[in-house]
């Protein structure tokens, strides 16, 4: 027969006065650690004794039990009370909730209090944010719940929004599906279909650090440190009921602005106000855009005005200041860092020593009335206005032996233009304020049946062009060479164009390379011959030799072509694909070729500026090793990276090394362009894991230099 289970017998409880324990020697907490007893004494003011104390009855020689009891676990409640008896915020008599174990028992002390402290199970994070979060809920503010808990008001606001997440990546959170900082990194976004999106993009990859996840989350967002944001300012978007999104966990930047939409909006109000304003000083046209193009001014001429001499005030300032930098600089400049206050003065001193650089120019009304100008937003949120500019169907025509029409004046006895006139404003190539149709008469036809009869004109000159091939060259030809040189021509009647390819993204270098400097002398030369009127330059290309107009064809094609790297887009929308991004780079190796184009000969070598002195020392060393050998490598591996890339710069000079991105890739390992659909989603190896060298090399520059 089965013996009943001998059931156990817990200690009993009681209320003992305060000045009947002592705290025991037996207490194994020793070292103090966690929330302060200070702190613990204020929140048993708020919220009373939370915890019993687990106490003894101290025994006399004989062994038997005292009316005094000793506390080897709750020592640090004990502690609490006793500060706040010497407070006098507590009576010394005041009765304790305890647990009283048996003096003679089997368990030793000591067992009693180390179990008590190692058999505490800590509260999961995600069940103290959620705690947080159901407080706030019940109506205590951040700053009462951060005065509750003793902790700062950055630390509950942090804890609030990782309890804000998503509920299906809480869950993952709970499970150990996903780390503390990957959690932290989804708090970016509040559109909890968007975190869940990410997390199932990347969950089963092998990218998903933080960084991915913040970058995907804000990849429509604009960060408050862009230039558009700087120029509108964030204060006056938020008043216009924009979002601004920050990372309570790190540096931002700012944050970012969640409605691209209102920004744009925002940005084309204040560029027209600013327009209008310059428009007030005579302009015949304004053109605004947030950024142009490089050689957005190519084909227009660009008046020469007179500079604004300095007053002898401004002399005075202008010299005084030079003079402080240079103190500044003399009595510092052995120092390793500028304390941050000299290190401020000296920037404040150089902004201002560059707006006495920038002169304002005065032009001749004549002038104005036929010239405008570009307004846009520089690189650093400022308004950036580029005055007198003369677009050649605006040039003055020449009137009697040779002189200007304006010096005679035309058939109204005026100068062509006039002070008085209305510029004409376009923001981002439209009209800012689009003049209404005053004409409410009937059309001679309805405009339905204009476009049917016209469909029938098409289709017959489409036929009578594929029969007429050196028509359809000389067509072609026009058409290129319009869109080439002659920048403000209409579209026309063919829809054949090549796209002007601009760099957005080049080094400093760039514009002074051999290529730069004969594509700009061709065009030149070219240009030159190019006649401004539409049926003129028909009747020139048409008495051209095949020779020239093939060389003519191929500088205007030459502008098209796009052998750039970009990031694929794996949302589809703008940018590239994968797959166009691998078909672009095997028809640029088709290209170079088929061109017999050799990137040492046509100027590239190594230097500091366009790549040794933006790579990490490794790749400076890996540089050299290729190129110069393992001996001059290893002259060179002990230097500090600034000196490195100077010297790696002499030992790579002549040597033709070039880096894997101008490397033309061998047949035999380059994938057919046919087979380019199955494109890697990866980086290309000469682009996997920079992001990570840079950081951890911590000498990365900005590597993209923009072009104006």
């Amino acid at each position: 027969m089965a013996t009943a289970a001998q059931k156990i017998t817990l200690s009993s409880s009681r209320d003992i006065p305060f000045n009947k324990l002592v705290l025991s020697q037996s207490n194994v907490r020793r070292v103090k650690a966690g929330v302060s007893v200070e702190e613990l004494a204020e929140s048993i003011v708020r919220r009373g004794l939370i915890q019993s104390l687990h106490v003894r009855s101290i025994v006399d020689a004989e062994g038997k039990g005292t009316d005094m009891f000793e506390v080897p676990a709750g020592g640090r409640r004990y502690r609490a009370l006793e500060l706040l008896v010497k407070q006098k915020r507590l009576n010394k008599s005041a009765p304790v909730p305890c647990v009283v174990s048996e003096a003679g028992g089997d368990i030793l002390i000591d067992e009693v209090s180390l179990a008590e402290n190692i058999e505490r199970a800590p509260l999961h994070p995600l069940d103290q944010f959620r705690a947080f979060q159901a407080i706030r809920e019940k109506g205590m503010t951040e700053e009462e719940i951060a005065a509750a808990f003793f902790v700062d008001v950055k630390v509950v606001k942090q804890r609030l929004r990782l309890a804000s997440v998503s509920p299906t990546l809480l869950e993952t959170y709970a499970e150990d599906g996903m780390t503390l900082e990957q959690l932290m990194a989804f708090t970016v976004s509040e559109d909890h279909d968007r975190q869940e999106q990410v997390w199932a993009a990347i969950k089963d990859g092998w990218q998903k650090e933080p960084y991915t996840i913040r970058r995907m989350l804000t990849e429509t967002a604009v960060r408050a440190s862009d230039k558009r944001a700087v120029f509108v300012g964030v204060e006056a978007y938020e008043a216009a009921g924009g979002i601004v999104l920050r990372d309570l966990f790190q540096s931002d930047d700012g944050g970012w602005l969640q409605d691209p939409v209102l920004l744009d909006q925002l940005v084309a109000e204040k560029l027209k106000a600013e327009a209008e304003t310059i428009a007030a000083e005579g302009w015949k046209w304004i053109e605004v855009a947030v950024s142009f193009p490089y050689g957005h001014q190519h084909g227009l001429r660009q008046l020469l005005g007179t500079t604004v001499d300095l007053t002898e005030e401004e002399r005075s300032t202008r010299e005084a200041l030079r003079d402080e930098f240079d103190r500044l600089e003399s009595e510092y400049g052995e120092a390793d860092e500028l304390p941050d206050e000299i290190d401020e003065r000296l920037g404040e001193i150089e902004q201002a020593l560059d707006a006495f650089e920038r002169r304002p120019t005065i032009y001749d009304p004549d002038d104005i009335a036929m010239a405008g100008a570009f307004v846009r937003i520089d690189a650093d949120g400022s308004l950036s206005v580029d005055r007198g500019y003369v677009r050649p169907e605006d040039e003055r025509p020449a009137g009697p032996n040779g002189a200007d029409a304006s010096e005679s004046g035309d058939n109204t006895g005026h100068p062509q233009g006039s002070a008085g006139q209305r510029a004409v404003i376009t923001i981002g190539g439209q009209p800012a304020d689009p003049e209404e149709d005053e004409d409410d008469g009937v059309k001679p036809l309805p405009e339905r049946l204009v476009i049917e009869l016209t469909a029938h004109r098409t289709l017959a000159l489409r036929n009578a062009v594929a029969e007429h091939p050196n028509v359809a060259m000389t067509m072609l030809l026009h058409k290129l060479v319009s869109d080439t040189f002659l920048r403000t021509a209409p579209t026309g009647c063919l829809e054949a164009s090549v796209r002007h390819v601009f760099f957005s993204a080049q080094s400093e270098e760039l514009k002074d390379s051999a290529p730069a400097r004969e594509v700009a002398e061709r065009h030149e030369r070219w240009g030159d011959h190019v006649p401004a009127d539409d049926q003129a330059l028909w009747d020139w290309l048409t008495d051209l030799d095949d020779a020239s107009r093939l060389d003519l064809l191929a500088h205007c094609v030459s502008f098209g072509v796009n052998a750039l790297f970009e990031r694929p887009n794996p949302y589809g929308g703008t940018g590239v694909s994968q797959h166009g991004l691998d078909v672009r780079l095997a028809q640029a190796d088709r290209l170079q070729r088929a061109t017999g184009l050799d990137m040492v000969a046509a100027g590239w070598k190594p230097t500091v500026g366009n790549y040794l002195g933006r790579v990490t020392k490794a790749r400076i060393l890996e540089a050299v090793r290729e190129g110069a050998g393992e001996r001059a490598a290893q002259l060179i591996d002990h230097m500090k990276k600034g000196d490195m890339a100077t010297e790696a710069e002499r030992l790579l000079a002549d040597t033709g090394w070039l880096p894997e991105p101008l490397r033309l890739a061998d047949l035999d390992d380059e994938p057919a362009e046919a087979d380019a659909e199955a494109g890697n989603e990866d980086l290309p190896e000469f682009l996997a894991g920079d992001d990570a060298e840079s950081a951890a090399d911590g000498d990365e520059e900005e590597h993209l230099v923009a072009a104006e």
